[in-house]
């Protein structure tokens, strides 16, 4: 399974009766962030798609209102490559029959790309600017899946790259050798992450990772990674397909981020 991660650059779980528990404590507060007023801005992609960022109230070791903390062996897989890290709010992504339909401001070109490239991107590389150019913003330690609910395998699962984070790993680290450890955060790297992504896309093979509750599944940091469209015969329950994702960021930064195999 270690070989498997590094090598591929994810790794799926089988189901856990540990993460089960905790998935079924968590869900009713999840349903609530996502019903928050507050939360309304998430509803993007005219109402098919819940992007939750930082939704579901858990504290720095995954218990959500009286839950246990997160634990299993996916988890415990994580901290034993990486050191435990401290949880931040996980993500609750939410994606309902339909999708993907365009998100608001996105242009012709991003809808596209976000229908045919199933939105594929590295997370932590974040848009800004009216040229909207890319730095490592949040420098994740990895990323973990989490379904919360039942839905069919082409119910817009996670898609990855295989192998796709050796590639774009070595572009980084490449585009950003000579950047002093102080400017790492502050280095534009939009052009080799799109002349790269052109170059996953070319060579890396594209699997769907569809997953229930209890069974999880961990991506490389630098892998490249997106949702599939919701299929014409997919089928979830009225919460849709609802995934929990944890993203923690690595202590060291951007250069911890580069260097940690």
């Amino acid at each position: 399974m270690v070989d498997d991660f590094y090598n591929r650059g994810w790794v799926r779980f089988s189901h856990d009766a540990t993460l089960a528990q905790w998935v079924a404590q968590v869900l009713p507060a999840a349903r609530k962030a996502i019903d928050d007023p507050l939360h309304f801005i998430w509803h993007d992609c005219e109402g098919t798609w819940f992007i939750g960022v930082d939704a579901l109230e858990n504290d720095a070791q995954g218990r959500v209102e009286g839950s246990p903390a997160l634990s299993g062996t996916a988890i415990e897989f994580a901290y034993r490559q990486f050191g435990v890290i401290d949880l931040h709010k996980a993500q609750v992504s939410v994606i309902y029959p339909g999708y993907p339909q365009p998100r608001r401001g996105e242009g012709e070109a991003a809808a596209r790309y976000r229908a045919n490239r199933d939105a594929a991107h590295v997370d932590g590389l974040k848009p800004s600017g009216p040229d909207r150019r890319r730095h490592v913003d949040e420098p994740h330690a990895w990323i973990l899946g989490i379904p919360l609910t039942e839905a069919s395998c082409d119910a817009s699962p996670m898609v990855v790259w295989d192998g796709s984070h050796k590639i774009l790993g070595a572009a980084f680290r490449n585009a950003l050798k000579d950047v002093s450890s102080g400017d790492l955060a502050n280095t534009d790297i939009t052009d080799t992450y799109q002349a790269t992504r052109l170059e996953v896309f070319q060579n890396c093979r594209r699997i769907e990772l569809p997953a229930r509750p209890g069974e999880a599944y961990l991506l490389h940091r630098h892998c490249l990674h997106g949702v599939a469209p919701w299929g014409a015969d997919a089928n979830a329950g009225p919460d849709g397909r609802m995934i929990a994702y944890f993203r923690p960021e690595l202590p060291g930064g951007v250069a911890q981020w580069l260097e940690t195999p």
